[in-house]
C-alpha cells in the first residue's frame, strides 16, 4: 500500500485539536500527526478543512443493512461489515441475543469463522462478542425472547467462551439473578460485565461493581429507573465512577435531556455512544426479524407488535449529531465517547481509538453536519461524498 497524507483538517487527538493540520499513513499505520501544511513529496489528500476522527468503535450493534449477527451468515456479516464504514464505523463487537444455546453457539462460531476471514481494508473490522444476554432477567426482556433466558454459571460462560474463540468482550446481564456473583467474581479479570436487563436495586448494582462489574448496558432502557427512595440501575450508574455507560443517542430510546443528564454525571470519559442496531438500520420501513420475533420499522423506530422498543436504526455519525444537539457540548470533547473510551475498554487502545503516531490508520472524516465524506479503514481509503 502507498503512503500518503491527509492535509488541511481540523484533526483531534488526545493531547489537542489542531486546528489545521496532517496526517501521514503508511501501509495501514498512522507515522506523523502534524501542525501546518505538509510541505513534502507525498501524494496528499486534502480533508477540505472538515472534521479528522478517529474511527467510530460500536460495542454494540446486532445488525443491520438487512444482516443480523444471530443469523450465523459468513456473507452476512461481511456485508454488514463492508456498509459499516458509510457511517464512519471502522471497528466493533459482533453483538448476540438471548436465543436457545444452539443459535447463540452458531452464531458464535459464524463470527470466529468470519473474524479469522475479514478483510479490514475493505470492511469494518469484528474486534470482538459482546453476548447480550442469555443471562438477564425474564422482567426486563425488553425485545428478547423470555423463552431462552436462562441464569448465569461459570461453565455456561466458559463454554460460550470457548466457542468463540476468547472473543467474548463484553456480556450484558442481570446481577440480581442466581449464579451472577458467582460468575461475575470468577471471571471479571477475562470479561468486561456489563449490567443490563435487570430488576437489581440501586445497592444491589453498586454491590455487583464491588464484585467486578464495569459497564451499564443501554442506560435508561431495560432497568430499574430513578427515584427518590429507590435510584435503581440508573442512580447507580449516574453516581459511581467504577461505572462506564452506554447509550443509545437516536432521541426514541431516551429522552435528549435524560441523555444529557446522564453525559453531564459521566463525562466524556465514560460514557459510550452505540447504536443498538439491528438489521433494519439502513433499509426501507417494513417488517423485520429480530432475534426469531416479528419487528416492525416506521420511521425512525422499530418496534415489536406488544409496542417494545427493539433496538434501534441509528447510525453512529448520527449518533454523534444528536449528541452534540443534545449536550450542547463540543465535538472537542464529544469525540472521544465514540471511539477512544471503547478501545479502553477492549484493552485496544495501543492499536485503536485515536489518532497516534503508531495505531491503525482507522480514520472518518466528516462535515460540520456530521455526515461522513470519507473513511479510511488499515489505509484504504472509502470516499462517500
Amino acid at each position: 500500500m502507498a503512503e500518503y497524507v491527509i492535509e488541511n483538517g481540523r484533526i483531534y487527538t488526545e493531547e489537542e485539536i489542531i486546528e489545521r493540520g496532517y496526517i501521514i499513513v503508511k501501509d495501514d499505520k498512522i507515522t506523523d500527526v502534524g501542525k501546518g501544511d505538509y510541505e513534502g513529496a507525498l501524494t496528499t489528500y486534502d480533508a477540505q478543512g472538515q472534521h479528522v476522527l478517529p474511527g467510530f468503535i460500536d460495542i454494540h450493534m446486532h445488525g443491520g443493512y438487512g444482516e443480523d449477527a444471530m443469523d450465523a451468515s459468513y456473507d452476512g456479516l461481511k456485508h454488514l461489515a463492508e456498509l459499516l464504514l458509510s457511517e464512519g464505523t471502522t471497528s466493533f463487537l459482533a453483538t448476540t441475543m438471548t436465543q436457545s444455546d444452539e443459535n447463540i453457539t452458531k452464531a458464535l462460531e459464524n463470527i470466529i469463522e468470519y473474524q479469522k476471514q475479514q478483510n479490514v481494508l475493505k470492511a469494518a473490522d469484528i474486534v470482538g462478542i459482546h453476548l447480550e444476554g442469555p443471562f438477564i432477567s425474564e422482567h426486563k426482556v425488553g425485545a428478547q425472547n423470555p423463552a431462552y433466558v436462562q441464569r448465569p454459571s461459570i461453565e455456561k460462560v466458559q463454554q460460550f467462551q470457548k466457542t468463540a474463540n476468547n472473543q467474548i468482550k463484553v456480556i450484558t446481564f442481570a446481577p440480581e439473578v442466581e449464579g451472577a456473583h458467582e460468575t461475575l467474581e470468577a471471571l471479571h479479570d477475562q470479561i468486561r460485565f456489563s449490567i443490563g436487563h435487570t430488576v437489581a436495586t440501586f445497592d444491589e448494582t453498586n454491590e455487583a461493581v464491588a464484585r467486578g462489574a464495569k459497564h451499564v448496558t443501554h442506560l435508561y432502557n431495560a432497568g430499574t429507573p430513578f427515584e427518590h427512595r429507590e435510584p435503581g440501575v440508573f442512580g447507580a450508574a449516574w453516581t459511581n465512577d467504577s461505572l462506564s455507560t452506554e447509550l443509545i443517542v437516536d432521541g426514541i430510546h431516551s429522552h435528549p435531556t435524560a441523555i444529557q443528564i446522564a453525559y453531564k454525571q459521566k463525562g466524556n470519559t465514560r460514557f459510550f455512544l452505540i447504536t443498538d442496531a439491528m438489521r433494519a438500520k439502513g433499509m426501507p420501513d417494513g417488517e423485520y426479524d429480530l432475534g426469531g420475533q416479528n419487528v416492525i420499522v416506521k420511521g425512525s423506530e422499530a418496534r415489536l407488535a406488544s409496542g417494545a422498543l427493539a433496538g434501534s436504526i441509528l447510525k453512529m455519525n448520527e449518533g454523534l449529531k444528536n449528541l452534540i444537539q443534545y449536550t450542547g457540548d463540543s465535538l472537542d470533547n464529544l469525540w472521544r465517547v465514540t471511539s477512544l473510551n471503547q478501545a479502553i475498554a477492549l484493552n485496544i487502545e495501543s492499536q485503536k481509538g485515536s489518532l497516534k503516531v503508531g495505531k491503525d490508520a482507522d480514520i472518518v472524516i466528516v462535515d460540520d453536519e456530521i455526515t461522513v465524506q470519507t473513511t479510511i479503514k488499515a489505509g484504504e481509503i472509502h470516499k462517500f461524498s
